[in-house]
């Protein structure tokens, strides 16, 4: 009798990831670290428990919006109130705030319940070269 071994949330081993995201298009990147935040990189991914590691996206400034999407594509938000709805074009937020352009790109590609956000919680994006986690060691990868 065959059995399928079943990941338990304690007993999962957790690796940190360094990607540089300069020179990569968003959705390539974005889809690669989902994967690795999910655990579908992993032979052991048990799709109730959160088996990912840790990704590290450094350079999120020098990420590449292909095409027109700079201004063609835009960011949503609404404050709830009348006429609350706020609009701001891809460019202008990857200028202003490239942390939050990859953030918003990998969360919209992880699972919509309390899970994702569990595993969108292992996500640490810098738009510069440095970050605080050396002491994780963590492993470069590159994302092609």
């Amino acid at each position: 009798m065959n059995t399928t071994y079943m990941a338990k949330p304690g007993e999962v081993p957790r690796k940190w990831y360094v990607v540089d995201a300069s020179g990569k298009p968003l959705g390539r990147l974005a889809s690669q670290v989902a994967k690795i935040l999910r655990g579908k990189t992993k032979p052991f991914f048990t799709p109730h428990v959160d088996t990912g590691d840790f990704v590290i996206v450094i350079n999120a400034s020098k990420v590449l919006l292909t095409g027109k999407k700079a201004e063609r594509e835009f960011w949503y938000r609404h404050s709830m109130y009348p006429g609350g709805l706020k609009v701001t074009p891809l460019g202008e937020l990857r200028s202003k705030r490239p942390e939050k352009l990859v953030e918003l790109a990998v969360k919209g590609m992880l699972p919509h319940n309390t899970l994702g956000r569990k595993m969108a919680r292992k996500l640490k994006v810098y738009a510069g070269p440095n970050h605080p986690h050396e002491a994780q060691k963590p492993e470069t990868i590159t994302v092609f």
